[in-house]
């Protein structure tokens, strides 16, 4: 494993549309009846965002020390969720992100939860960068190619 980064694999894939992780449904995501339980759809869908930062570039660590010029956080702003069909114990489930658009402080992105072809949750997320004062900051430029929509 020499020269390797082992964080590389448990971070899921770019992709040419934004990014794909896998991920295993354990019993502590569901609820008495082997179910995933709602809320626990939100922590599949924040891994598959920042897994999508860190094979990108962007490192929670790097933008909390201020790296940018300023300690950074990404706070989300917006989400709406559509659960079409139930996740359960034992599936293998891939999160796929996708941005829309950046504007300003903000990025656009579209996220599916699936398990092999099915499409489980549907969610589209407003997500935006804010300094250690709470306001709003300008997109990094430098992110901007990262992170722009696939060209269809």
């Amino acid at each position: 494993m020499s020269g390797e980064n082992p964080s590389v694999g448990l971070a899921g894939e770019l992709t040419p549309f934004g990014h794909r992780l896998m991920a295993r449904v354990y019993f502590a995501d569901t609820d008495f009846t082997g179910v995933v339980y709602h809320a626990r759809y939100l922590e599949f869908l924040e891994r598959g965002r920042s897994d999508f930062l860190r094979l990108a570039g962007v490192h929670h660590t790097e933008l909390a020390d201020g790296k940018h010029g300023e300690t950074l956080a990404w706070v989300v702003r917006r989400m709406e969720i559509d659960f079409r069909q139930p996740a359960r114990i034992d599936d293998i489930v891939t999160v796929e992100t996708r941005t829309e658009k950046i504007s300003g402080a903000r990025i656009f992105m579209v996220q599916r939860l699936l398990r092999g072809e099915d499409v489980l949750v549907e969610a589209k997320v407003e997500a935006a960068i804010i300094g250690a004062s709470g306001k709003p900051r300008r997109f990094p430029k430098e992110w901007v190619k990262a992170f722009a929509p696939a060209e269809c």
